[in-house]
């Protein structure tokens, strides 16, 4: 078959495949933005993109793309390096008319998956993967910008991410105007600006995740996704929804309608005051699965509330001098 075995069919899969990333990483830098202008919307957005069947086949989708785009950039490396033969020791320097990164999209390419699998970790790993297995942990999976919290308060991630984002940069800036190239796009008319095109668009993207960075971090170590009063009524959405089961609907009803504050403390009363011993002989069976939700719930506010809240200016103390004799 063409698209495998020929060099020209192996760069035409290059193309496609790259093609649809370099989408993604709009689409993503975008929905980045939506964090920054408005925190609870990204995480409806989380919601919206979480362990849903097109969210699911969309995920599996990108990740075949992502195995495609790299298992053909290592046949296309290797049957490249072999072709040259002993060739490529003898050349000292690179004729001036290639780029730099034309030579390097292999490293490159290693350096971007590297950050790709810790960015996964932090945040997909958490989320979807999360809610797919069933599993508990105190964040609740939709909670998107709890998981900006957690990445973005440790020193080394924007480090790391700014690492990425610049080999990013290269790997862009060669990859998106020769895609064009390998389908036969190639005239000398266009090539130029399609160049140009590739170096403006990757920068924006590229400039976009580095901003997005930086301030994650810097709200981050303000711990103002867990000190935001609008953020918190929307964890608490997230959560209340588990008394259902074993509290029935009214309770969630109930909870629904007080505010943060006076939910975290009720739920607090609850838990201790199931802590008697008359409480499980009162509930029966149901007693163990209640209590498991309620601990729960209180894990989860111990989470919250161990970020000390934003310090209100205090006003100097007056002297008791006036202005005017």
């Amino acid at each position: 078959m063409w698209l495998s075995n020929s060099s020209v069919g192996r760069k035409f899969i290059m193309a496609i495949t790259g093609a649809v990333l370099v989408l993604f990483l709009t689409f993503h830098c975008l929905m980045n933005a939506i964090a920054i202008v408005w925190p609870a919307a990204y995480n409806s957005v989380c919601l919206f993109l979480g362990a849903n069947w097109y969210a699911l086949i969309a995920s599996a989708g990108l990740a075949a793309f992502i195995l495609v785009h790299i298992i053909y950039a290592v046949m296309l490396t290797v049957q490249n390096r072999r072709a040259r033969g002993h060739e490529r020791y003898a050349v000292a320097h690179r004729p001036k008319s290639v780029e730099w990164s034309s030579q390097n999209m292999l490293v490159l390419g290693i350096v971007i998956v590297a950050f790709l699998v810790v960015h996964m970790i932090q945040f997909w790993a958490k989320m979807q993967l999360v809610e797919v297995l069933g599993a508990h942990t105190t964040i609740p999976a939709a909670a998107g910008t709890l998981f900006l919290q957690e990445a973005f308060q440790l020193p080394w991630t924007l480090v790391v991410y700014c690492i990425g984002f610049i080999a990013l940069w290269f790997h862009l800036n060669h990859g998106i105007w020769s895609m064009f190239q390998s389908v036969g796009w190639d005239s000398t008319a266009w090539i130029p600006r399609l160049k140009k095109i590739a170096t403006w668009w990757c920068s924006i993207v590229v400039a976009l995740f580095i901003a997005e960075g930086v301030v994650f971090t810097v709200k981050a170590n303000q711990n103002f996704y867990l000190n935001d009063p609008e953020l918190r009524e929307q964890y608490k959405a997230m959560v209340v929804p588990e008394y259902e089961d074993d509290f029935g609907p009214g309770a969630v009803q109930q909870l629904s309608m007080l505010s943060f504050d006076e939910y975290s403390r009720m739920v607090r009363s609850q838990f201790q005051q199931m802590q008697d011993p008359q409480a499980k002989a009162y509930f029966g069976e149901k007693y163990d699965g209640m209590m498991e939700v309620l601990g729960q719930q209180v894990e989860f506010l111990d989470y919250l509330e161990a970020a000390p809240a934003e310090e209100e200016a205090v006003p100097a103390p007056s002297t008791g001098v006036s202005g005017n004799k």
